[in-house]
């Protein structure tokens, strides 16, 4: 019999080898893992940011519908800043009504912003850019409320700091940053074209006037709504929303 074989082992060379090729196959997993993680972030952000943009562009269509003319002030009005409305409360039935609520919305930028106390964001997408956002009053059933409130909407909009409280007597406020925004037009529809609110084109007489309004003072038709979202944003880009008075009247003049 010859002499026992000896069992042979790795070579160094060997070794350095299988250890490179683990390293690649490590490497490669990890690069693969991390682009499924940062696929699956970026997606669940765009799915968060649409479902913020859906609801506000809701809330401001349901706000548009709820419109009512109190005959105190104007029922919608847009000087360039802020829009501001009275609607109906959300929570009116059949012949119980808390009262109207005065709505604002408004292009904010962080230093325009109100107290941070006083609002709450929806999620902190660019948070540090200006943002659309809303506000409103609570419900309010006398004439000297309804006033101050409106007054209270116009200093907002224009960047005045208000408490969640709003100023002296003011009640509780609120108000909600929505997404960021570059920038937001709003166009009415009168006669047979879309204007800007502030223009007098379409505001003629035509006959048909509410009792206690002028031509200019009237709803209009239909608010085209154009929105420029943030670019820092995963949704970008340039937005239009129409919106038409659920009570017009097919073939009005």
């Amino acid at each position: 019999m010859g002499p026992p074989s000896r069992s042979r082992g790795f070579t160094l060379i060997e070794l350095l080898v299988a250890i490179t090729i683990m390293s690649m196959l490590a490497l490669l997993s990890w690069r693969s893992l991390d682009g499924m993680t940062r696929t699956q972030t970026l997606t669940q952000q765009r799915a968060d940011e649409l479902l913020r943009l859906q609801a506000a562009l809701g809330q401001w269509g349901a706000d548009l519908d709820a419109v009512v003319e109190t005959g105190e002030v104007t029922a919608l009005e847009f000087n360039g800043q802020v829009l501001r409305m009275t609607r109906r409360d959300s929570s009116e039935a059949g012949l119980q009504s808390p009262g109207i609520r005065v709505v604002a919305w408004a292009r904010h930028t962080p230093d325009q912003r109100s107290d941070p106390a006083a609002i709450g964001s929806a999620g902190n997408a660019s948070a540090g850019s200006a943002q659309w956002v809303r506000w409103q009053s609570p419900p309010l059933v006398r004439r000297d409320e309804l006033a101050r409130a409106w007054q209270r909407a116009a200093e907002w909009g224009s960047g005045s700091r208000l408490t969640a409280s709003g100023s002296a007597g003011g009640g509780n406020d609120s108000a909600m940053a929505l997404f960021g925004l570059d920038q937001w037009q709003l166009f009415y529809h009168r006669g047979e074209t879309w204007v800007n609110p502030q223009s007098s084109v379409g505001t003629e007489a035509t006959g048909g006037e509410v009792a206690g309004t002028t031509p200019a003072t009237e709803m209009p038709d239909g608010v085209r709504l154009v929105l420029t979202l943030s670019t820092g944003q995963s949704l970008s880009g340039q937005l239009v929303r129409d919106w038409v008075r659920p009570n017009l009247q097919a073939g009005r003049p």
